[in-house]
C-alpha cells in the first residue's frame, strides 16, 4: 500500500498472532466487524492554547462521525502547537518552528507505529499545516488535510482588526500617535473568537497552498472556522478520503513536482507569506520532489499578485472567501497557462476538472481579487536574492513598499530583543537597513519571526524608508522591504555575522541581490578575526534541532544527514 509496507495487514492477521492486537482494540471500543474496516488515524492538533486550534475538536468530531459512516473506523490521537502571535518576540518563539518537525514526527510515529490504513489531518496554527503535510508525503498513506479555518475580524471605530494590528499598535504607541486607551481598545477587540489569524499570514498562506496541491477540498482553505460550512467540509473531507482508501490515491500521485509548482504559484498570486517558501520545500523533501529558491524566482517573475489581502493589502482571508476564494485565483492562473491543470486531486478529479465550473474572469461585485490586467503587482511579491551577504540565497518580501531598491548604513543587532528595543526607543531612522542576526535555524536556535521589529517599524510609520535584514524569518503579517532566511547564518560564519554597524548595505529586489559594500579585503580579514558563539542550548529539544537542522535554503528540514 505504501512506502513502507500495508503494516496493518501484519497487526490484523488471522490466527493466534492476531488475538492480542484484537484484545487491546477491543478495549478502545472495537467490535468483529470493525477489524474489517480500514483504519484511519485521526490527527487532532485541537488545543486551548490559541485561538487558531480551539476550534478544532468540533470538526473532528464530524470527522470521525463522517468516517463511521462511511465504513471506516477512526483511531484520534492528539499532537502539539505553538501559538506564534502568543510567543511571537519572546524566547519561547524558538519552539516554533521546531514544532513543525515534532508535529510530523508525531503523526508519522502514531500512523505507522500503529499501522493506520490512512490519515485525516486536522491543524490550525502555522505550522500543523507543514507539519502535518511532512508527514503526509512521509508515509504516503492515503490522507486528506482538513484546516481549522479563519478567524473573524474584530472591529473597533467601523474598522477591521486583527492580530497584527496589535503589533502595529505598538509601534505607533512608541512614536506617540495612539495612547494608552487606545492599546487597550485594539487588544481587546482584536481576536474576537475561533481561527486562524486572519490576513493571508503564514496559515491561510499554507492552507491555500495544500489546496492548490489537490490535498484539501477546493474552497476549505479559507473558510470561517465559526462557519457551518467549515464543519460540512470535515465531513466531506472524510468522506473523501475513505474514497482515496478504496482508489489507493496516494499522497505521492498527487503531491508531484508540478502540483507544488501550482502551489507556489498561488502564493504568489495570493500575496502569501515568506513561510511558503521555508514550508513547501519541506514538504517536497520529505515527497521526495525536488523544490528549490530558483523555482520560486522563476515563478514569481510570470506571476502576479492578484489578490489585494492583508498584510500589505486591504482586504481579509473571509473577505477572499467570499470573492471566490482560491479555485477564483487556480482559475485564472490555469487561464494564462500558468498552472498545470492536469494535476490529480484527493477527489479523484484533476485541477482542470475541478475548476471547470468557476469563470476565468472575477465577479465585477467584488474587489479583493484583481483582474488580470490590473493586478496589485505585475509581478510575485517574493523575491530571491543573492549576492555577498547571502551566498546561499535569501528571501526578500517587497509588498507595501513605493521601491524595490534600498541602500543605507547597517544598524546592527545579535538577537531581535536588542533591535526592537533600538527602533522604540527612536534610534532606526529612514534610510537605514536594520540587521537581525544569530537568529537562524542553528543560531537561534529555531528561526524566530521578526514581526515586533517589522510591525514596530510600521507602526512608527517608516515601512517604506527602512530595511530590515535577518538569518531568522519573518511572520505572514510582515510586510515592507524585509529579507530573511540569509544563507549562511550568522552562528555558521556567514558574511551576516561580518557587519559592522555603519556599513552601506544594498537590497535591490529588482535586480536580485543583497550586497554588503565592503572591500573583499575587508571582509577577509573580518572572517579571520571571528570566532563562532558558543551554542544557546546543551541540553533539550532546541540544542537537539541545532544539531540537526539544515539551512533555510533546503526548508530547514531534520532528517537529513550531515
Amino acid at each position: 500500500m505504501a512506502d513502507q509496507d500495508n503494516i496493518r495487514s501484519k497487526v490484523v492477521t488471522t490466527g493466534a498472532q492476531r488475538s492480542p492486537n484484537r484484545a487491546m482494540l477491543r478495549a478502545v471500543g472495537f467490535v468483529d466487524a470493525d477489524f474489517n474496516k480500514p483504519i484511519v488515524g485521526v490527527a487532532n492538533a485541537h488545543s486551548t492554547l490559541t485561538p487558531c486550534n480551539v476550534g478544532i475538536g468540533a470538526l473532528v468530531r464530524r470527522g470521525e462521525e463522517a468516517l463511521v459512516e462511511a465504513g471506516a473506523k477512526p483511531l484520534t490521537f492528539g499532537t502539539i502547537t505553538i501559538a506564534d502571535g502568543i510567543s511571537m518576540g519572546t524566547e519561547g518563539m524558538k519552539y516554533s518552528l521546531v514544532s513543525r518537525e515534532v508535529i510530523a514526527d508525531s503523526i508519522e510515529t502514531v500512523c505507522n507505529g500503529q499501522s493506520m490504513d490512512a490519515c485525516l489531518a486536522f491543524g490550525g496554527c502555522d505550522k500543523n499545516m507543514p507539519g502535518a503535510m511532512i508527514a503526509i508525503a512521509r508515509m504516503n498513506i492515503p490522507s486528506v488535510f482538513v484546516y481549522g479555518g479563519t478567524i473573524k475580524p474584530g472591529r473597533l471605530h467601523g474598522r477591521d482588526l486583527n492580530v497584527v494590528s496589535v503589533f502595529e499598535a505598538v509601534g505607533q504607541h512608541a512614536a506617540g500617535t495612539i495612547d494608552d486607551e487606545e492599546l487597550g481598545k485594539i487588544e481587546r477587540n482584536a481576536c474576537p473568537g475561533p481561527g486562524s489569524c486572519g490576513g493571508m499570514y503564514t496559515a491561510n498562506t499554507m492552507s491555500s497552498a495544500i489546496e492548490a496541491m489537490g490535498m484539501s477540498l477546493p474552497f476549505s482553505s479559507t473558510m470561517a472556522a465559526v462557519d457551518e460550512e467549515k464543519s460540512v467540509s470535515a465531513a466531506e473531507s472524510a468522506r473523501v478520503l475513505v474514497a482515496c482508501i478504496k482508489a489507493q490515491r496516494l499522497p505521492k500521485q498527487i503531491m508531484t513536482r508540478e502540483a507544488f509548482l501550482n502551489a507556489v504559484a498561488v502564493v504568489m498570486a495570493v500575496g502569501g507569506s515568506t513561510n511558503a517558501v521555508l514550508h513547501l520545500p519541506a514538504i517536497a523533501h520529505a515527497a521526495g520532489v525536488q523544490l528549490g529558491l530558483d523555482d520560486f524566482d522563476a515563478v514569481a517573475r510570470k506571476v502576479p499578485v492578484l489578490c489585494d489581502l492583508k498584510p500589505s493589502g486591504q482586504f481579509l482571508t473571509i473577505d477572499f472567501h467570499r470573492a471566490g476564494g482560491v479555485p477564483q485565483v487556480m482559475k485564472m492562473l490555469l487561464s494564462q497557462g500558468l498552472i498545470d491543470g492536469d494535476c490529480m486531486t484527493i477527489t479523484g478529479k484533476t485541477i482542470a476538472e475541478t475548476l471547470s465550473e468557476i469563470p476565468e474572469v472575477p465577479r465585477d461585485d467584488q474587489t479583493v481579487i484583481r483582474k488580470w490586467e490590473n493586478p496589485v503587482y505585475a509581478q510575485g511579491h517574493l523575491s530571491i536574492l543573492r549576492g555577498n551577504l547571502a551566498s546561499g540565497g535569501c528571501v526578500a518580501k517587497t509588498s507595501g513598499v513605493a521601491k524595490r531598491r534600498i541602500e543605507g548604513p547597517a544598524k546592527v543587532y545579535d538577537c531581535e530583543e536588542d533591535s526592537l528595543k533600538a527602533i522604540l526607543a527612536g534610534d532606526v531612522v529612514a534610510g537605514d537597513i536594520v540587521v537581525i542576526r544569530y537568529e537562524g535555524p542553528v543560531g537561534g536556535p529555531g528561526m524566530r519571526e521578526m514581526l515586533a521589529p517589522t510591525s514596530a517599524i510600521i507602526g512608527a510609520g517608516l515601512g517604506d524608508k527602512v530595511g530590515l535584514i535577518t538569518d531568522g524569518r519573518f511572520s505572514g503579517g510582515t510586510y515592507g522591504m524585509v529579507v530573511g532566511h540569509i544563507v549562511p547564518e550568522a552562528a555558521l560564519g556567514g558574511a551576516i555575522a561580518l557587519v559592522r554597524t555603519g556599513d552601506l548595505i544594498e537590497i535591490d529586489a529588482d535586480n536580485n541581490t543583497l550586497t554588503l559594500k565592503v572591500a573583499d579585503k575587508e571582509l577577509s580579514e573580518r572572517r579571520a578575526a571571528w570566532v563562532a558563539k558558543p551554542p544557546k542550548y546543551t541540553r533539550g529539544v532546541l540544542a537537539k534541532y541545532a544539531r540537526l537542522v539544515s539551512p533555510a535554503n533546503t526548508g530547514a528540514v531534520t532528517d537529513v544527514r550531515k
